[in-house]
């Protein structure tokens, strides 16, 4: 996977902005506010069909115009393939794949394999259950259509039940039968969910230890560990325990929404035991294995994004982590980096071609 060409207009600070990539490595280098990450931001929106950093669309659009476009030409497995993401102001956003628009943004997600490895990271491991499940699904869904459809389902009917127990609360009513509707399919959906999550981590938990133990130099041990309701017991039946429970509290209190993932290092929590640098080395061998896990399923190289990563990091592990890309398991990386200098010295150390954009 090659990303050939990017073009911005409107986007974020950029009014009009063209760029013709190098094949390997491709680094934004500048000061704090030039654009570096909106530069690898509109890469990811071409992937994702949306910001990695901003969620509010309409704000992703310069100040004081009324739209963005965002055009991308990849070459993928031999071909070309053209996609434009954009937004007027009031209008629904539109992603265009070679001139034509999707019904359903879904469709899109896996086209572009891409991973991004960025200090927003570190809400993975400092916000809350919702964060981390995020990561799961966002590596998951771009290999396994299955999954992503039963996610939308899923949060859907879960959107539906909170609705309507909120509506028994206002209007001092309850019907059993209805809401057993919703926790037939919740019990469904939820059930496919939890089997696939769990095969993933299986597969995926060995990838990440080797990862840190390569960035790390097998100095600590890591441990990921997955919680859900549905280890204790099926779908259905923990629905059926916690009514009187999600009847008082207007709201669904259990199922695949309330999963997480324990992040430990020597068995304690990497939030409260790690520095900044294990931190950081535990952030980057987890994106590395989603880069090593997406590769694998997919039968293509991901893109990866690298946002400003050189930072709270000791000489030995960016070493470390050079020496992981300076093989052909990588394709395209994109580099942003403050230090001009610092930027060229680091890529000159990996045998490959490179391209340095001055913002």
């Amino acid at each position: 996977m090659i990303l050939n060409t990017l073009s911005l207009v409107n986007y974020k600070n950029f009014e009009q902005q063209d760029f013709e990539f190098d094949s390997k490595i491709n680094c934004f280098v500048g000061s704090n506010g030039v654009g570096k990450t909106n530069a690898l931001d509109a890469i990811y929106h071409l992937s994702f069909g949306k910001s990695y950093f901003n969620p509010i669309a309409s704000q992703n659009i310069k100040h004081n115009e009324e739209f963005f476009v965002v055009d991308g030409i990849f070459s993928k497995n031999e071909k070309t393939e053209k996609v434009v993401v954009s937004l007027k102001r009031g209008q629904k956003k539109v992603i265009k794949r070679n001139g034509k628009a999707y019904d359903k943004f879904s469709d899109h997600i896996g086209l572009i394999p891409l991973v991004i490895i960025s200090p927003a990271d570190r809400d993975l491991i400092i916000e809350g259950s919702d964060t981390r499940r995020k990561f799961i699904d966002s590596v998951i869904s771009q290999s396994d259509k299955a999954y992503l459809n039963n996610l939308i389902n899923y949060n859907k009917i879960l959107s539906q039940r909170n609705a309507l127990l909120k509506y028994f609360a206002l209007n001092n009513t309850f019907n059993a039968q209805t809401l057993e509707v919703y926790n037939e399919q919740l019990h469904t959906y939820g059930t496919e969910i939890f089997k696939t999550r769990d095969a993933f981590l299986n597969t995926f938990i060995p990838i990440f230890k080797a990862r840190y133990k390569a960035i790390s130099n097998d100095n600590e041990e890591v441990h990921l560990n997955y919680k859900s309701d549905l280890f204790d017991d099926d779908l259905k039946t923990l629905l059926a325990k916690s009514v009187n429970k999600d009847k008082a509290i207007h709201y669904t209190s259990v199922g695949i929404h309330k999963d997480d993932l324990n992040f430990e290092i020597e068995t304690y929590p990497i939030k409260k035991f790690g520095s900044q640098g294990q931190q950081k080395s535990f952030l980057i061998a987890l994106k590395l294995a989603q880069f090593d896990f997406i590769k694998a399923q997919n039968g293509v190289t991901p893109l990866l994004l690298l946002d400003d990563i050189f930072d709270k990091l000791d000489e030995n592990r960016v070493a470390q982590i050079i020496n992981l890309v300076d093989n052909d398991d990588f394709g395209q990386l994109f580099i942003s980096d403050t230090h001009a200098e610092r930027t060229e010295n680091v890529v000159k150390q990996i045998h490959q071609s490179y391209k340095i954009f001055k913002l």
